[in-house]
């Protein structure tokens, strides 16, 4: 099976609370081969799902983006880039094997507006590219706790690249997904009030078998006891119970996969501490249509508050999940 460049939580992002008079972002500290940024193109394509990119700002030795009139938006909060594999956790650490890379000094405006009925968390993948459409970059925001009817603005970077990579001339929104703001997993350096963290990571995959990771981690002050499998709601985009799957305990009529099958023992987490359990499935296709689910609920044992995480689930046409039992953390 091949190793995911690094198993990060899908869903671990930092964003501030949407407010009317937010901070501005951060941005990317320059680096060695870094130019000044020209006041941002305007971007009028609209809006995937409530989120619109109003500006793209490229370098001022680039060459001139294919601007298009319009508004540069509106709004006032910012949201942090979510961690993704090759990119480091920490500001100034360099990923192994981007020792040469340049800051790109590109980056790009945009607004989350929320039309529902209910506070949302967006995360968004934004994809820069060519003028032809070729990606050369991909970033995740996570917008936390966008009230209803609100408006916020936040600014994504691309951030390092390799050099002699072809010019970057647009950016568009390749995916929008949105959960319930109190439902998201915790952003990375808080605790939620229930004392644990809940995530999925990126996952790993090889010849149709996909395997996703998720971990608990005890945050709170007080000891947390877990004994036997993550309890999981299988949802569709639009949040609501996909029937017809099969949730099994372990990886029988998936994959013979070391560990997975293991018996659930009690385990007792003290503060810091942290347990893993996993998702196993396949991605076949034979009679029938190919289902595809987007996000799970986890109650982490019965009683437990749900987290809504996003690990896609590519389930093909057969009908099973596996789930192994919580183990600790090592």
């Amino acid at each position: 099976m091949r190793r995911s460049a690094s198993l990060l939580p899908a869903l671990a992002a930092v964003l501030l609370l949407a407010t009317a008079c937010g901070t501005e972002h951060p941005g990317t500290a320059a680096g060695a081969g870094a130019s000044a940024t020209a006041p941002g193109i305007p971007v009028t394509d609209p809006p995937v799902d409530g989120v619109r990119i109003t500006a793209l700002n490229l370098p001022t030795a680039s060459p001139s983006a294919e601007p298009s009139d319009g508004p540069s938006g509106i709004g006032s909060v910012h949201a942090d880039r979510l961690p993704t594999p090759g990119v480091p956790d920490r500001p100034g650490e360099i990923p192994a094997g981007t020792e040469n890379f340049v800051e790109s000094g590109i980056s790009a405006a945009y607004e989350v507006t929320n039309d529902g009925k209910e506070t949302l968390t967006y995360t968004v993948l934004f994809s820069f590219t060519t003028s032809t459409g070729e990606v050369m970059g991909n970033q995740r925001e996570t917008v936390r706790g966008v009230a209803p009817g609100r408006t916020v603005r936040g600014t994504v970077q691309l951030g390092r690249v390799p050099p002699g990579m072809p010019e970057v001339r647009k950016v568009k929104v390749s995916e929008v997904t949105t959960v319930p703001a109190d439902e998201a997993p915790a952003e990375t350096g808080t605790c939620p009030a229930s004392g644990i963290r809940v995530t999925a990571d990126d996952g790993d995959a090889a010849m149709g078998l996909r395997v996703v990771g998720l971990r608990l981690e005890n945050c709170g002050t007080r000891d947390y006891t877990l004994d036997g499998y993550p309890r999981l709601t299988l949802l569709d985009e639009d949040l609501e119970p996909v029937d017809g799957i099969d949730v099994v305990h372990g990886g029988a009529g998936v994959a013979l996969v070391t560990g997975f099958d293991d018996p659930p023992r009690p385990v007792t987490l003290e503060p810091g501490e942290y347990a893993t359990s996993g998702l196993m499935w396949r991605n076949t296709t034979g009679a029938g249509t190919a289902v595809n689910v987007p996000h799970v609920r986890v109650h982490a044992k019965p009683g437990a508050a749900p987290v809504i995480v996003t690990p896609r689930l590519d389930l093909g046409t057969t009908g099973k999940l596996g789930v192994s039992a919580w183990k600790r953390g090592e």
